[in-house]
């Protein structure tokens, strides 16, 4: 079991920047792979970024077309918090942000997501 707590938000104005925030804890896992998405009233969540297996050993992050550029994943230290920094933010950017955590087994990333609580982001013009 994880447990995946997010942080951060509010309102910006376009152009402006925010970063989210995830903190994945639990004694199942000492490591995690993690997703962020986004979601609008009536509509599926959409993936914008997400860590999947590369190799035995290495993961890459995978961006959508929308936010290639503008939108980073990072990680804390402790390797247990991560971040999206999102910069150039439009005002379609606005929408519920979720963060997913997944543990890590031996052969690599684990399929089951365990969702934060979501946080909104909303961007005028």
């Amino acid at each position: 079991v994880i447990d995946v707590v997010q942080s951060g938000g509010g309102s910006v104005q376009a152009g402006g920047s925010l970063t989210l925030s995830c903190k994945a804890s639990g004694n199942t896992y000492h490591s995690y792979c993690l997703g962020w998405y986004r979601q609008v009233p009536g509509k599926a969540r959409d993936l914008l970024a997400r860590e999947e297996d590369a190799g035995r050993t290495t993961r890459r992050t995978t961006y959508a077309d929308s936010v290639k550029g503008r939108f980073t994943v990072s990680r804390d230290n402790n390797k247990n918090t991560f971040h999206l920094q999102m910069n150039n933010l439009k005002p379609e950017d606005s929408a519920m942000y979720y963060c997913e955590a997944r543990g890590v087994w031996p052969w690599g990333c684990d399929a089951f997501q365990y969702w934060g609580q979501g946080t909104q982001v909303t961007v005028s013009s």
